[in-house]
């Protein structure tokens, strides 16, 4: 294996089938992924979770907390702090009610993988601990869908802290994957009083790792990722600290990045736009001796 960078063994099917028209792409699913940031004595370290290698989707590989929009995460009910829905539509590049679904779903799957909510009693706090079993329930009621994020944070009397958000990155899966989503990345700094925890059934592992650290386990093929995770991993490289990063999304370019895949010279030619390292030649013919060694979105 060059790198960890995940690649499915069925891809090179599925982009023939998409390039000769017996393939009709399915329409991505939103989504919303978090990379969590705290500071230590190294440098700003940030929390990755490894998905359980019995997953069908990205079996083994370590990403961030994160999840697909809940149909309920656009209820009007909620409590809002920080930029109005309307500055959040124009960063997210989508409706009032679409940006206010995309930063509740941030947040409530931070909340339902990590332990970890960004939401306070006012505007202006956080809550502190969120262990024990009252906050499990909650929590354990959330990932079941029993009671939507609206109607937790209303009952706790909360708000949801938007503002402790940044917006990062955004991924499309590409046309010719069974399951598509449409992904916004955000950054944001671990509240003071709270830990994080390994909350998801689809986690077997759970870490707080340094970008550095985690981007050469990737070069040596010791960690597996998909590509929008060691890109992200890249991109924090530069910041000192946490809330240097945080500030920084700001000026973040949101274009979506999507894979796109050509035949030349008889091969598929697998790429990423803006981010060459993961460009993949796969034989036309018949898939890689090795799949789990190349490329992955």
């Amino acid at each position: 294996m060059a790198n960890g960078q995940w690649y499915p063994p069925e891809w090179p099917d599925r982009i023939r089938a998409l390039a000769d028209g017996t393939l009709t792409p399915v329409s991505p699913k939103r989504a919303a992924t978090v990379l969590l940031l705290k500071d230590t004595e190294a440098g700003p370290a940030v929390h990755m979770l490894r998905r359980r290698a019995s997953m069908a989707f990205a079996g083994g590989a370590y990403a961030y907390p994160g999840g697909g929009v809940d149909p309920r995460d656009d209820d009007t009910r909620i409590r809002w702090a920080g930029p109005p829905r309307a500055s959040w539509a124009e960063r997210l590049g989508v409706d009032e009610a679409g940006a206010q679904a995309i930063v509740c779903a941030a947040v409530r799957e931070t909340y339902e993988e990590a332990g970890v909510l960004l939401a306070g009693p006012d505007p202006d706090t956080v809550v502190g601990d969120t262990t024990g079993d009252d906050w499990e329930a909650d929590r354990a009621a959330l990932v079941a869908r029993e009671q939507s994020f609206a109607e937790f944070l209303h009952r706790r009397g909360l708000v949801l802290r938007s503002d402790l958000l940044g917006a990062w990155a955004r991924w499309i899966t590409p046309e010719f994957e069974s399951r598509r989503y449409d992904t916004w990345f955000f950054a944001a700094v671990l509240p003071e009083g709270q830990r994080t925890r390994n909350a998801s059934t689809e986690a077997d592992r759970t870490v707080w790792i340094r970008p550095a650290e985690a981007a050469a386990g990737y070069d040596r093929g010791e960690l597996l990722m998909m590509p929008p995770t060691i890109a992200a991993l890249r991109e924090l490289l530069p910041y000192g600290t946490a809330a240097e990063a945080l500030a920084a999304a700001a000026a973040r370019d949101l274009t979506p990045v999507q894979a796109t895949a050509r035949l030349r010279d008889g091969e598929i030619v697998l790429s990423w736009p803006g981010h060459e390292e993961f460009t993949k030649h796969v034989p036309s013919s018949a898939a890689p001796a090795d799949a789990t060694g190349g490329g992955r979105a």
